[in-house]
């Protein structure tokens, strides 16, 4: 009679076997395993979540948004500036209506939705692997690195749409044109006074002489840039500025956020309005501290419109010229604009993120 001890061991030997002699079945099954990980509802669920905040974020403060860009590029010495954040929205209203606000926001959003996907998704990863699956404590140097890590990540793949929204959100505006070629010629001045004279009057933005309808568009655009700047390269001019900045920045924010979260919202009191107070702080201190480098990106990313007359040989050119030009407040152009928009919109984001999470039974 067998022995139980020696039926199990056969029983072992067995399933080895069978293992051996169908390796490449062993090898899909795996792979199928961590496909479908890969593709959890879980992981969805991050995707989904922060792609919906994304979108509900940016469409709430458009019009600051383009406000914000607006100012950070425009010539610094014109009286035709966008000066005020309440004076520039009525301007805005008045010379190109409701279309004016939601101006790249079209862009902005098809940007957005996989740029905060993968960036919501990637630090719920970056987490996870960086704790052991809650093996360790999550510490806020463990936050810095895994948001760092996250902005990088979302900013790389969606960055030409970032640079052709940027376009698109200045190029109606009626801020004052430069000539590329010499900008401080004496003799250029009266014909660009009355180009100002005449677009004033008009009551047609500048750009209108500028730019053709059929470049006004997400796909027309993209074209251009691609046409006259050098091809697909062209698309992704400043992305190391971009990408240097929005490390910190993403790093900065979610780490203040998880922070604010266990201050502000302690279990029992997690209320609405608390949830966007905290979204609101963090997202304000983090864009404070990285603004700078904002300031940079946006200007890297108009060097080819040659009616601006911006020139810079690299980042570290820029933020010479713009030091040298304008001061170190040349740096922080638009700051009080973005700061109105950032409250709401990191705010809408974080709690539009653990709403729809939350909807969809992730945690």
């Amino acid at each position: 009679m067998t022995s139980p001890q020696t039926g199990a061991s056969a029983l072992q030997a067995k399933e080895q076997l069978e293992a051996a002699s169908h390796p490449v079945n062993v090898a899909e099954a795996e792979k199928k395993k961590a496909a479908v990980t890969w593709l959890s509802p879980q992981l969805s669920s991050y995707f989904i979540a922060g792609g919906i905040a994304g979108a509900a974020s940016r469409t709430v403060v458009s019009p600051l948004e383009r406000l914000k860009i607006i100012q950070q590029v425009q010539p610094p010495s014109s009286d035709k500036q966008y000066k005020g954040v309440w004076s520039s929205l009525v301007r805005m209203w008045r010379e190109e209506g409701f279309r004016g606000y939601m101006r790249g926001n079209g862009i902005n959003c098809l940007r957005i939705i996989p740029y905060s996907a993968v960036q919501f998704t990637t630090y719920e990863q970056l987490k996870k692997w960086f704790t052991g699956y809650g093996a360790r404590a999550l510490d806020t140097p463990t936050r810095l690195c895994a948001g760092a890590l996250a902005g990088i990540t979302s900013v790389c793949t969606t960055y030409p749409l970032d640079l052709v929204r940027s376009r698109l959100s200045i190029a109606t505006a009626s801020i004052p044109l430069q000539n590329a070629s010499a900008p401080s010629s004496t003799s250029a001045q009266p014909a660009l006074a009355a180009a100002y004279h005449t677009a004033s009057s008009s009551g047609r933005p500048v750009a209108a002489n500028v730019f053709s309808p059929k470049d006004l568009t997400m796909w027309g655009m993209t074209l251009k840039v691609m046409r006259e700047e050098g091809g697909v390269r062209a698309l992704y001019r400043g992305l190391v500025p971009t990408a240097m900045g929005v490390a910190p920045y993403v790093g900065i924010n979610f780490a203040a956020y998880e922070a604010l979260r266990g201050v502000i919202t302690p279990p029992g009191k997690s209320s609405v309005h608390r949830k966007l107070l905290c979204g609101a702080l963090a997202g304000s201190i983090s864009q404070t501290l990285t603004y700078p480098f904002d300031v940079l990106r946006r200007k890297m990313q108009v060097t080819g419109m040659n009616a601006l007359g911006y020139k810079y040989n690299g980042a570290l050119d820029a933020l010479r010229s713009i030091v040298r030009t304008e001061g170190v407040k040349g740096l922080y152009r638009g700051l009080w604009p973005n700061l109105l928009k950032v409250a709401p919109s990191i705010a809408t984001s974080f709690f539009t993120y653990e709403l729809v999470k939350d909807l969809l039974g992730a945690s």
